[in-house]
């Protein structure tokens, strides 16, 4: 039973984060960074642990992290992680995986099979530059940080992955899901979230198993096949999901699409598949039903607050006593690094899709979001401390990722919020280089 003071912490959370919507409305910002600060203020790094902080273990993405027993720098987990981890269901902790499932549901509503399948190729293409560009820099940034070819794949995947929940976030409330550049965006997201469920089996076995070979096997195997279900159930279960959503009243379709939707999120991450992914699959399945619209309507407002949730919760997470000289000094270099490999990815992608200059420049600015699974990541090379990565190089790993998130969340969402005062000089930048590389020629 949970405590009797967590429905008032419950009630300062959502008052906390409407006050920074309030406040992000009023100065006519994006939101999502609001939500983080306002939780970095709210965590327990700053005002001290609420009464009902949650027990023994809270994570994210599947990976959970034993509390009392850990610590960073001598900082108890509960600081760097608890924060208002509410009672014995940690409601911010579950609150924040629904908020991704319910992100990565419409980002699958308004990607379709049949959309995805006329656009393999150029996904595919799009994927592999912004997988070469962005995992190479960051398995040569990992090494030359960290000096290990298993921490080096730990931060290729930390600075490779883009936040599918924050990017989707972004696009939704900008009003750019509408337009040209989302398709290579929402593309990337995809191919990035497929890598990310095989990467994520990889990664787990290499740090949690001791490096079993056929462990790892399995797990990929795992996820594989999950995935693959997952693909027969949206090309051959249309029928099935049309009769769910039949229902006589709105309670009934929201408690259905709900239903489904999260029990298919939870299974996926109990076998050690990416909630997300599974999430966009269903999202995709419903989106070719008769009930797309109806869905967007009476769960958007749910979105939304899971969302606020989610984002509350990186905020969290992040513990600004963490963020030592040569924490900053890593973080500074990786951001320095990494941003422009995803505007210059992202600009591909935009031609690949065949986009003017502006639109392209407009997809490298909306790549550059990092968030939930560079988090995960992060908790998972903790979770392996002492056993498949030393304690020393987890530590420093994780509250290097905590900082990278919290800068390239708020650098992102910037960047796509000002995108029509950048884009011009872009576009300008790019018409001269042309310009001088022609002259001589002509010359």
């Amino acid at each position: 039973m949970a405590t009797e003071t967590a429905l008032v912490d419950v009630g300062i959370l959502f008052t906390a984060v409407a006050v920074a919507g309030l406040l992000a409305s009023r100065v006519d910002q994006s939101v999502i960074p609001f939500y983080i600060v306002v939780g970095i203020l709210l965590g327990s790094n700053v005002l001290g642990e609420l009464p009902a902080l949650a027990g023994s273990e809270v994570g994210i993405g599947g990976v959970a992290v034993t509390v009392p027993e850990a610590t960073i720098g001598g900082v108890d987990l509960l600081a760097a992680i608890g924060g208002l981890a509410l009672g014995e269901t940690d409601f911010v902790v579950v609150g924040a995986e629904i908020g991704i499932v319910l992100l990565l549901f419409f980002l699958g509503l308004e990607f379709n099979l049949e959309r995805l399948l006329e656009s393999r190729d150029r996904i595919g293409k799009a994927g592999t530059v912004d997988l070469a560009f962005n995992f190479g820099i960051g398995l040569v940034i990992g090494y030359l940080l960290f000096g290990g070819l298993l921490a080096a794949f730990l931060t290729a995947g930390v600075v490779y992955i883009s936040s599918s929940a924050i990017i989707t976030k972004s696009l939704i409330d900008l009003g750019w899901i509408a337009n040209a550049e989302s398709e290579p965006m929402l593309g990337t997201l995809v191919y990035e979230d497929l890598f990310i469920a095989v990467y994520l089996a990889i990664a787990s076995v290499l740090v949690l198993g001791g490096g079993d070979a056929g462990e790892a096997a399995g797990q990929i195997a795992i996820a594989i096949g999950f995935i693959l279900a997952l693909l027969a159930l949206v090309a051959f279960g249309t029928g099935f999901f049309q009769r769910v959503l039949e229902a006589d009243s709105n309670e009934f379709v929201v408690v259905r699409a709900l239903g489904v939707t999260v029990l298919v999120a939870g299974i996926a991450l109990a076998l050690g598949v990416s909630e997300a992914v599974a999430a966009f699959f269903v999202g995709m399945a419903f989106s070719s039903t008769d009930h797309v619209h109806d869905l967007e309507r009476l769960l958007e407002p749910l979105r939304d607050a899971f969302a606020a949730i989610f984002f509350f919760w990186i905020g969290l997470v992040t513990d600004p006593g963490l963020f030592t000289l040569s924490i900053l000094g890593m973080i500074v270099a990786a951001v320095v690094l990494t941003t422009p490999t995803k505007l210059v990815s992202g600009f591909l992608g935009g031609k690949i899709y065949d986009l003017d200059d502006r639109r392209s420049v407009r997809v490298g600015l909306g790549m550059t979001t990092r968030g939930e699974f560079s988090l995960i990541i992060a908790s998972l090379a903790l979770s392996g401390a002492g056993s498949g990565i030393p304690v020393e190089t987890a530590e420093t790993i994780y509250a290097f990722t905590v900082g990278y998130v919290l800068v390239m969340s708020v650098l992102g969402t910037s960047l796509m919020q000002y995108s029509d005062r950048l884009e011009p000089v872009a576009v300008s930048w790019l018409e001269r280089r042309r310009v001088g590389s022609v002259r001589p020629a002509e010359e």
